[in-house]
């Protein structure tokens, strides 16, 4: 597994953690439409180097909320 891979598998799993309302398939769709934007290929196309950004994007994002609810 690239190191790419293992940080986008870690990232998931606390993704998962953060929006356990969300199943996989649709995190995953989510991930693939910030990386690549509302189209029907983004989920094909995305690259795992493009969702590993969105991922830390979307991370962020649940971080940011969770501390301004606390």
């Amino acid at each position: 597994m690239t190191a790419v891979r293992a940080e986008l598998m870690r990232l998931l799993a606390e993704l998962g953690e953060e929006a356990n309302d969300l199943r996989i398939g649709q995190l995953i769709a989510n991930l693939a439409t910030l990386a690549r934007g509302a189209n029907v290929e983004a989920i094909w196309d995305a690259e795992d180097e493009e969702l590993l950004e969105a991922a830390k994007r979307l991370v962020s994002h649940y971080r940011q909320r969770k501390a301004e609810v606390a």
